[in-house]
């Protein structure tokens, strides 16, 4: 139990840099004027995943996603215990950091950004936005299977790999759904502001495509081993 304890708290923390980073450099982009605009976020995404697996995988694995710890329960990575007490930790993290930032900001960022919030884009339909968060989140739990959890992977640079994964993912997909690829990521400022628009999106998307992706890794590309 005091192993499980370090990780819970191991992975709360590592949510709460992902949130507070990412949906805060949403609202800073805001308030700055940026002309970086998708592409600072999506680094600022990019190396919130880089640093809090940096900082995390030798205690907790650093899922820092929901949906990657389902995928790791479906291919009995972790035991049940194990993967509740995650998840609930990252949700409290995602929560943290969203209340935070909406105590921090000005009302006006917040209502111009909706505190960062994932958003589906007027010109996709609901089946469509799903369909992306799978795509994205197949593939950022693709990189993580094969590039930290396969046997014969690039271990060592795998916080990068994964880093870069979200960033690609939020260039090629924000627009469209923000490019949550996590339902901790949707979570935390949809209860700060109460906004719950779409929700099966950033539920059902991410857990769908992290499960087939790591059930692929899993059977087939890893089965040599």
């Amino acid at each position: 139990m005091p192993q499980l304890k370090r990780q819970a708290i191991s992975e709360m923390i590592a949510t709460f840099i992902l949130i507070f980073i990412g949906a805060g450099s949403i609202a800073a982009a805001q308030m700055s004027g940026s002309t970086a605009g998708l592409t600072g976020i999506a680094l600022a995404h990019g190396l919130a995943i880089f640093v809090g697996i940096s900082a995390t995988a030798h205690i907790s694995g650093g899922h820092i996603n929901p949906a990657v710890t389902i995928a790791f329960l479906a291919t009995k990575r972790i035991d049940s215990l194990t993967a509740l007490v995650y998840i609930i930790s990252q949700l409290l993290g995602a929560i943290l950091a969203a209340g935070l930032l909406y105590l921090i900001l000005p009302t006006s960022v917040i209502d111009a950004v909706n505190l960062g919030i994932p958003a589906v884009s007027s010109h996709i339909n609901i089946w469509q936005a799903i369909a992306m968060e799978g795509l994205l989140t197949f593939i950022l739990v693709f990189v993580i299977f094969q590039s930290s959890v396969h046997s014969k992977g690039p271990g060592i640079i795998a916080p990068i790999a994964i880093g870069l994964t979200v960033t690609l993912d939020i260039l090629a997909g924000g627009p469209l759904t923000g490019a949550a690829m996590n339902p901790a990521r949707w979570l935390g400022p949809a209860l700060a502001t109460g906004i719950w628009d779409n929700a099966i999106v950033y539920i059902l998307g991410p857990i769908s495509g992290g499960l087939l992706a790591s059930l692929l890794c899993h059977h087939v590309l890893h089965k040599e081993d």
